[in-house]
C-alpha cells in the first residue's frame, strides 16, 4: 500500500509544482522520449541479467506491491512452532518428528501455522536442519557453519532483484541524456524554423533528461531500495529460526531455546517475555 502512496506523492509533488508555475502539461507528453528511455532501459536490463534473475525481478516487483511486513504475530507463531517441535523431541525423541519433517503440510504441528507453511524458505530451513540432526552426528558448531553458508547464499539470491533494479535506476539519467541529445539533433535540423518552433523542439528534448532523472530518483531507485529492505527482512526472520534451533541442538531446554530466538527478533516487532509466556499458557489450556 505504501508503494502506491509513495508513487502518488511523487506525482502530486512534481506535477503540482509544475502546474503552480503555470506549466503546460502537454509539453511533458513526449511519447518518443518515453520509448527511447524505457526501451533502452529494458534492453540494458535484458543484456545484463540471466533468465533466472529476470524471473526473480518480475516476481519480486509483483510481491512488492502486496508485501506485508513481518508482524509480532508472525514471530510469535514461528517461536511457538519451534517450541512445539522442541518439546516433542524432548519427550518422544528425534524419531518422533520424522513424519512432521517429511510432510510438513500434513503435520499436526505445522498445520497450526498456515502462514509459516506458505514460507517455503522457512519450512526448508526447519526441515532440512532437523533432517541433518536426525541422520548425522554433526557437531553444533558445524551445523551453525552449514546454516550460515545456506543463509549467506540465500541472502545473495534475495538481493539479486534489488541490485538489478538499482542498476536500471542508475542507467536512467544517462538514458535521459541520450534521449535529450537525440532531440537536440532533431532540433538542429530545424535551425531555420521560427523561434517558437525551435523553443518547442528544445523543450521536448529536455523532457528526456527530466524523465530519466525523475524515474531514477522518484520511482525505480526507491523500488530497488524497497526490494533490498524486503530481502533483509526475509533473512532476519530466518536468522531467528536459526538461533533457536542451534540453541536447542546445543542442549538448551525448549523454553530457553525459544528465548534465544526471541532475543534476536527485530525490536519493533519483538514480543516481550511476558507476552510469550501468556501465549504459552493459552496454548497449554
Amino acid at each position: 500500500m505504501f508503494v502506491f502512496i509513495g508513487i502518488g506523492v511523487v506525482l502530486a509533488a512534481v506535477i503540482g509544482g509544475y502546474l503552480m508555475e503555470q506549466g503546460n502539461l502537454s509539453v511533458l507528453f513526449q511519447p518518443a522520449e518515453v520509448v527511447i528511455i524505457f526501451g533502452a532501459a529494458t534492453g540494458g536490463f535484458l543484456i545484463s541479467s540471466p533468465q533466472k534473475v529476470i524471473k526473480a525481478v518480475a516476481a519480486s516487483l509483483a510481491r512488492m506491491f502486496s508485501y506485508r511486513n513481518y508482524s509480532k504475530a508472525d514471530y510469535v507463531d514461528a517461536l511457538m512452532l519451534l517450541n512445539g517441535i522442541f518439546y516433542k523431541i524432548r519427550q518422544q525423541g528425534l524419531v518422533s518428528i520424522e513424519s512432521d519433517v517429511d510432510a510438513p503440510s500434513e503435520s499436526a504441528l505445522f498445520s497450526k501455522y498456515p502462514n509459516i507453511l506458505k514460507n517455503r524458505h522457512a519450512i526448508d530451513l526447519i526441515t532440512d536442519t532437523l533432517r541433518t540432526v536426525m541422520t548425522t552426528t554433526i557437531a553444533p558448531h558445524e551445523l551453525e557453519a552449514l546454516i550460515d553458508s545456506e543463509l549467506e547464499n540465500h541472502h545473495g539470491e534475495l538481493l539479486q532483484p534489488s541490485q538489478s533494479v538499482s542498476f536500471v535506476a542508475d542507467a536512467l539519467p544517462g538514458l535521459g541524456i541520450v534521449a535529450a541529445v537525440l532531440g537536440v539533433v532533431l532540433t538542429m535540423g530545424k535551425i531555420g524554423e521560427p523561434p517558437e518552433v525551435l523553443g518547442h523542439s528544445i523543450g521536448a528534448a529536455l523532457v528526456g533528461t527530466f524523465l530519466g532523472v525523475l524515474l531514477c530518483y522518484g520511482f525505480v531507485g526507491p523500488m530497488g531500495k524497497n526490494l533490498e529492505h524486503m530481502a533483509e527482512e526475509d533473512i532476519q526472520y530466518l536468522k531467528v529460526l536459526k538461533v533457536a534451533i542451534l540453541s536447542f541442538v546445543g542442549g538448551a531446554a525448549p523454553k530457553v531455546a525459544v528465548e534465544f530466538g526471541r532475543r534476536v527478533v527485530p525490536a519493533n516487532v519483538k514480543p516481550t517475555f511476558s507476552e510469550l509466556e501468556e501465549v504459552f499458557r493459552q496454548t497449554k489450556k
